[in-house]
């Protein structure tokens, strides 16, 4: 028995040995794509960070992000978790019916406040007095197909809409939620699927009011596998999505002018480039980008509609721009608010305020 207890020893001191030089030979990494994260860096050594404890608390959290072969150790550590110790979730995040989710709980009210006074502001100092029509619609995240039904806390959908609709009484609420399912969503992302958003882009289209048109879609489909950022965040094994896009001839012939750096660039409509990067996502007009105009040259009216958005908005906005002559989209988490009267003139178009229930419960990043 004690030879066996020396040997063991012995085992996990030459384990830890190697790993040890294995991650002081190492070179630092700078970015997790697995959870799409800047990982932490070594920390600045000095004899005043040493006594005040600085230096320790930094190099944990370094040691952590540095160690090697980390992302194994994270599947282990999530597989143990959920598989052997039959934990609900791993840090937040669960599977159910094929799908990953992350847990959105509670109901920040501070977030919630900030948004709505940003969307209010933004109406009172452009938007108000331009005759435009101002809407509403909030994307449920996947929580609420999934966590009541299987006993995960969750925010409560009805009351967070009901202030937002509350708070801007002056949009006309569209309500999309009950036309979605959880099938709609990527299994290993938080966003919808293009192909699966026709009819909601149809029924939003409808509610403002725009022209019926008959439209018709080619379905492509990406050669490249896509896990999506809750693949990386949970470290559990799973089957990756496919991305498919749209196309006709209406969107093959639109106009679409970046402004990427306050200049006007034109550019795809589907960001090809970026569909075989880190983030195949944000092939939809480019990820994350401040501000885009989509012109129609097929037309058949004046009308203009300007969509505040988060991440949602980049695979909807080209289907809804089909119903439009000129199509602005404006993200500003990337663009200073107080500065839109620069780059949009206000004047009797549809706008849409449209956010996701993730975004509008972390709304601070809204500039």
């Amino acid at each position: 028995m004690k030879n066996k207890n020396i040997i063991m020893i012995c085992i996990f001191a030459l384990f830890f040995s190697v790993l040890s030089v294995m991650c002081y030979f190492k070179a630092d990494e700078e970015i997790s794509d697995s959870e799409r994260r800047v990982l932490a860096q070594k920390p600045e050594l000095s004899a005043e960070r040493v006594f005040s404890g600085e230096y320790a608390k930094e190099f944990e959290v370094y040691a952590a992000d540095q160690f090697p072969m980390r992302d194994n150790f994270r599947t282990v550590k999530a597989v143990f978790s959920t598989k052997i110790l039959n934990k609900a979730d791993n840090n937040g995040i669960y599977m159910k019916e094929g799908h990953i989710s992350k847990l959105e709980y509670p109901e920040n009210k501070e977030m919630m406040e900030y948004g709505a006074k940003k969307f209010t502001s933004i109406y009172h100092k452009f938007i108000k007095n331009s005759d435009a029509d101002v809407y509403l619609s909030i994307v449920p995240d996947k929580n609420y197909f999934l966590a009541e039904k299987y006993g995960y806390p969750s925010i409560n959908y009805e009351n967070f809409i009901d202030y937002f609709e509350s708070e801007m009484n002056y949009a006309v609420y569209i309500d999309i939620a009950q036309l979605l399912e959880i099938d709609d969503y990527y299994r290993t992302d938080s966003h919808w699927k293009q192909e699966k958003i026709t009819g909601i882009a149809k029924y939003m289209a409808e509610q403002m009011g725009a022209d019926e048109i008959r439209l018709e879609y080619t379905v492509n489909k990406l050669d490249n596998p896509f896990l999506g950022v809750y693949a990386g965040q949970s470290a559990l094994p799973c089957e990756a999505d496919e991305i498919k896009y749209l196309t006709n001839d209406i969107i093959d012939n639109a106009v679409v002018t970046y402004y990427d750096t306050g200049m006007p660039k034109e550019g795809a409509m589907y960001d090809m480039e970026k569909a075989k990067g880190k983030d195949p996502y944000e092939m939809f007009l480019s990820g994350s980008t401040p501000l885009v105009t989509i012109e129609n040259p097929a037309a058949t009216t004046e009308r203009e509609l300007v969509i505040f958005r988060d991440s949602f908005g980049s695979s909807i906005a080209p289907l809804l721009s089909q119903r439009y002559k000129k199509t602005t989209v404006v993200d500003i988490r990337y663009v200073q608010s107080d500065y839109l009267g620069a780059f949009i003139k206000f004047n009797n178009q549809d706008v849409l305020f449209l956010y996701s229930t993730t975004m509008l419960n972390n709304s601070k990043i809204l500039r």
